[in-house]
């Protein structure tokens, strides 16, 4: 795994445009050089402009070009499952765009036939691998504020332009993502929270349309528990006077807290001190996400977005939703 490492992306929309497709052009050993995207003439427009050599309309002869060893999916959710197994299928590495199937069972499905074939899975939980959120990681492996007792999240919105319109939007079509934006946006959180706080073993949630907007859900609530015995809770809501997102982690001697979305300074509390770090993303935000699944390819990194935690993740998401 040392050698270049050529990538294909499927489905070259928005969230690839800076967020995640150039980190696969600029990071050492990787190279990006098929694209798919089911409109021709906007695949070969991204192509054009990024640099890419080969673009199609069809993902089968992107998956089964031989000269693509991984792929990345960039598809709307429901798409996921379909196309991991053909990644599959053909052997190749895989890495999953968030969030990593619309269910747990199939997360289940897609990590069971990846781990058969012993192939690398990855999924594009990229707040594992950014210096921020590892900067709160290491204030707690400090035990900067003591025993950690509970963590909250409060994560709120007003509708938007699309929303009030009802036009469609599939990040709100219940077909696609039931619970609509929580499916898209809590998703980064609660992954992030087992990440700095380990497994969680129990949840449950309520949620509901409050809105009327669209089909799927607009608020929801929920509470967990961390096998470590800390006890979560957290508010989505979509359809609020204005925007807030809050994260406190609250321990035996102080609390820590910051924005999962928003660049605000994290806040380390005492009753001693205050402190605030800003440490800004990068422009490119996977960048470090993707520059990890090369270190991890190389053998010399274990990588903390895998199949086996973004599948947990779902499971917690499913929970709080009732599903399972």
């Amino acid at each position: 795994m040392n050698q270049t490492i050529k990538w294909g992306i499927i489905g070259c929309g928005s969230v690839t445009e800076i967020k995640s497709g150039p980190a696969y052009k600029t990071t050492k050993g990787f190279e990006l050089v098929a694209v798919m995207r089911r409109n021709l003439d906007l695949a070969r427009d991204y192509a054009k402009r990024h640099g890419v050599l080969h673009y199609y309309c069809d993902a089968d002869q992107l998956i089964n070009n031989p000269n693509v060893d991984a792929v990345y999916i960039a598809t709307p959710p429901d798409t996921h499952h379909y196309y991991a197994l053909k990644v599959a299928e053909a052997n190749k590495i895989c890495c999953i765009e968030k969030p990593m199937a619309p269910s747990y069972g199939e997360c289940l499905e897609i990590q069971r036939v990846f781990k058969e074939k012993n192939l690398p899975l990855f999924v594009a939980y990229y707040r594992r691998s950014l210096p921020r959120f590892n900067k709160v990681k290491s204030l707690l492996e400090e035990n900067r504020i003591g025993d950690i007792r509970h963590v909250s999240w409060y994560l709120s919105r007003t509708a938007s332009d699309i929303d009030t319109s009802k036009a469609y939007n599939w990040r709100t079509d219940a077909k696609i993502a039931p619970a609509g934006y929580f499916d898209d946006l809590a998703s980064h959180g609660l992954d992030l929270f087992v990440y700095l706080l380990g497994d969680i073993v129990s949840a449950k949630g309520i949620s509901a349309n409050q809105q009327q907007f669209y089909s799927a859900k607009d608020i929801i609530t929920g509470s967990w528990e961390h096998q470590s015995g800390v006890i979560g809770s957290g508010m989505w809501s979509f359809g609020t006077y204005k925007r807030e997102d809050c994260v406190r982690i609250i321990g035996s001697k102080g609390e820590i807290s910051f924005s999962v979305f928003l660049e605000t300074p994290i806040k380390l509390l005492t009753d001693k001190k205050q402190l605030t770090f800003q440490i800004d993303s990068p422009k490119r935000i996977q960048q470090f996400h993707v520059e990890n699944m090369k270190k991890h390819l190389a053998g010399s990194y274990h990588h903390p977005s895998t199949g086996v935690t973004a599948a947990h993740t779902a499971w917690v998401m499913d929970k709080i939703l009732g599903k399972l």
